[in-house]
Formats: structure tokens, sequence, C-alpha cells
């Protein structure tokens, strides 16, 4: 959001001084009159309007990307502790066992052409004819070896 009060916005409103802010949040104008000559003024009016306005857009940017904490609810300010984290990765590493697991399985209970088939399907997500065109196999063999080896798989886990 644009500060009116800022020192760019102040700088850039008064075309015939360079205005800042101090430590004390006193205004401070340099005019004409405090420079040997009107190309230096001029010199440093330009560098300030630049550089004021380099900082304002970071200040902008950086605003954009902070939140007031008063906006967060307290599940967003909830950490959850050590012991839950931890639990979550266990959960999710025995979840991974499971798949890998079920996965060789099923691997077991299919011919190679079938699990390659069925994989390129349902995990690459590649339509029957991509795999056909992949294979030099018509659409109607590799329908067949999906269905085949999805009827496998339903035989062995119910």
């Amino acid at each position: 959001m644009f500060n009116r009060k800022s020192s760019y916005a102040l700088n850039k409103k008064d075309p015939n001084a360079i205005v800042y802010i101090d430590a004390n949040d006193v205004i401070i104008r340099l005019t004409r009159e405090d420079f040997a000559s009107e190309e230096e003024f001029l010199k440093w009016k330009m560098w300030s309007d630049e550089s004021y306005h380099v900082e304002d857009k970071r200040d902008v940017v950086d605003g954009k990307r902070l939140i007031s904490i008063d906006d967060l609810s307290e599940a967003a300010l909830a950490v959850p502790g050590i012991d839950a984290v931890m639990e979550h990765q266990r959960k999710r590493l025995e979840d991974r066992s499971r798949a890998v697991a079920m996965v060789s399985q099923i691997r077991d209970k299919l011919t190679e052409t079938q699990f390659r088939r069925l994989w390129m399907y349902y995990v690459d997500g590649m339509t029957v004819d991509e795999i056909g065109r992949i294979e030099g196999i018509r659409h109607q063999n590799i329908s067949k070896s999906i269905g085949s080896a999805i009827k496998k798989i339903k035989k062995f886990f119910p």
C-alpha cells in the first residue's frame, strides 16, 4: 500500500527540494540554495527520487509478504510438538512401506507386460492409445492386457 507520508512521497511531491525524514522523524528539505549549482541539485534530486522509489517498491513487496499475527487463526499459530511430528513421520513411513509391499505383491501376480502397461496407465497417467504407440501394439490389445491385469489383482486382493 502506498504511504503518502513516506520519504518517497514527500520527496516526489516537492520538485524544488530533496525531502527526507531524519532519525528523529523530522522532515528535512534541501533546496536548490543548499547546492553549489543547479546541475548538482538536479543530479542529487534525480538520485534521491530513484533511491526512494526503489526503497518504496521494496517496502510494498515486503508488505505483501507479511501478515499481521492478529490476522492468523489460533490453528495457524499452533506449532505441533516434536512427538506429533515424529508420529506423523512414522505413519508416513508405515504407509509407504505398505504401499511398496502391495506393489511388490501385485508385480508378483502379473506378467511383466501387464505390470508395465498397468503402471503406465495408472501411475504415469498415459492413455491406452499412448501406450499402444510406444509399444507398437493396437489399442484393443493394450485394453485387454490392462483388463486382465485388473481381474488378476481383484482375484488376489479382494
